[in-house]
C-alpha cells in the first residue's frame, strides 16, 4: 500500500462517540480533519458492543438506541467530509523535521498530520468470559456477550450476569419484551446509576443476590438451565433458561500507543486542562484520558472534544481564538 501524502490540521484516532463529535467540531472551525478507526465500522463501543442499548446519559436525550446515537453522531460530523480510514490500527508516531506527525499503521501506511487528538475510548476491547466449565461451546449459540437484535429475545427466558450499568440496562430493556428475566450478581448492591437500579427494582425482573454462576447444563446447541450458587453461603439455585447475557465488563488495552511517550495513569492517558498530552501537538479527549475528578460518560467525552480541538487549532495557527464564537453564530457553514 502507497503512503498517503495528504497532510490534514488533525487526525483522530478513534471514531466512537467522542471521536465523531471532535470531528464535527474540528469541522466547525474548519479544520481539515481525518478519522482512523481500527474496528471495520464507526460507533466504537456503542457500535459494536451493545447497538441496541438504551443510552441515558445524552444532553437532549430522554433516552436514544446506542445504535442510533451513533447515526446521528455520523450525519452530524460527515456535514464537514472528513477522510475516514477503517479498519487501520495505529502502531507508532514519528515527527518529521519541519514538525509534521507521522502515523504509521500496523500495514505501513502512513498518515501525514499537524496535530493529533486520541479518543480511543477504553482502547482494544474483548468481553470478559463467563469462567464456567462448558460455557465457551455455546458462544454465539445463546451464551451472548454481545447484543445486536433485542427482538431475538422476545418471548424467551433470559438470564443476565453481571451488576453493573450495562447488565442493569439490558434487564431493564428487555423486561417488557421477553418472557421473563432474571439479573444475577454477586453483591447485593448493584453498580449502576441510581434511577436504572429504581426501575429494576420496579419491574418484573427477578433479582437474585448475592449469587455467582456455578454451572451450566445444555445439550449440543443450547444451555438449557444456569445453576447459581449464594456467595459465601449454602443456597443454589437453577434457572431454566433460553438465552444467557454475560454483562462481567471488558478487558481492554492502550496497543501500541501505549509505548508512546505519554504520561500513563493505568490505562489512561494523564493530560491537562488544554487535554495536551506529553507530546506536542497530541491531544486525548474522552474515556482514554485521565485527570483529577475525571468522570468517564459519553457526556464528558463530547465536553472534551471542544477543548482539545480549540487547543489544537491555536496549536497550528497561534493567532487563531481557543474560545470561538458560538455554533449558533456559525450558520453560515451550515446553509450552502
Amino acid at each position: 500500500m502507497s503512503d498517503s501524502q495528504e497532510l490534514y490540521d488533525v487526525t483522530i484516532i478513534g471514531g466512537g462517540p467522542a471521536g465523531l463529535f471532535t470531528a464535527f467540531y474540528a469541522g466547525m472551525r474548519q479544520m481539515k480533519v481525518k478519522i482512523i478507526e481500527s474496528l471495520p465500522q464507526l460507533g466504537g463501543q456503542l457500535g459494536t458492543l451493545y447497538p441496541e442499548k438504551d443510552i441515558f446519559d445524552v444532553a437532549g436525550f430522554p433516552k436514544i438506541k446506542a445504535k442510533d446515537l451513533v447515526k446521528n453522531l455520523e450525519k452530524q460530523a460527515m456535514q464537514f467530509n472528513p477522510a475516514v480510514v477503517l479498519d487501520e490500527s495505529i502502531q507508532t508516531l514519528e515527527r518529521m523535521e519541519d514538525g509534521t506527525l507521522v502515523l504509521v499503521s500496523a500495514s505501513g501506511q502512513k498518515h501525514l498530520t499537524k496535530t493529533v487528538i486520541i479518543t480511543a475510548g477504553i482502547g482494544a476491547f474483548s468481553p470478559r468470559p463467563l469462567k464456567v466449565e462448558g460455557a465457551e461451546r455455546y458462544k454465539d449459540k445463546n451464551l451472548h456477550y454481545y447484543v445486536n437484535d433485542i427482538q431475538q429475545f422476545k418471548n424467551r427466558r433470559v438470564v443476565i450476569l453481571g451488576g453493573g450499568d450495562s447488565a442493569v440496562d439490558w434487564a431493564n430493556t428487555l423486561e417488557p419484551i421477553a418472557k421473563e428475566v432474571s439479573i444475577v450478581h454477586r453483591r447485593n448492591q448493584f453498580r449502576a446509576h441510581e434511577s436504572s437500579v429504581q426501575q429494576l427494582k420496579r419491574s418484573s425482573v427477578k433479582i437474585l443476590t448475592p449469587f455467582t454462576a456455578k454451572a451450566i447444563v445444555g445439550g449440543e446447541e443450547a444451555i438449557e438451565e444456569l445453576v447459581i450458587e449464594e456467595v459465601r453461603g449454602d443456597r443454589e439455585e437453577t434457572l431454566p433458561l433460553d438465552d444467557l447475557i454475560v454483562n462481567y465488563g471488558f478487558v481492554s488495552a492502550l496497543g501500541p500507543i501505549k509505548n508512546w511517550d505519554f504520561h500513563l495513569d493505568k490505562n489512561s492517558i494523564v493530560v491537562n486542562t488544554k487535554m495536551e498530552t506529553g507530546i506536542p501537538g497530541v491531544y486525548a479527549a474522552g474515556d482514554i484520558t485521565s485527570y483529577p475528578g475525571k468522570v468517564k460518560l459519553i457526556a464528558t467525552g463530547f465536553g472534551e472534544a471542544p477543548t482539545a480541538v480549540n487547543n489544537a487549532k491555536h496549536y497550528i495557527d497561534p493567532t487563531s481564538r481557543t474560545q470561538p464564537v458560538h455554533s449558533s453564530s456559525a450558520a453560515d457553514l451550515f446553509s450552502k
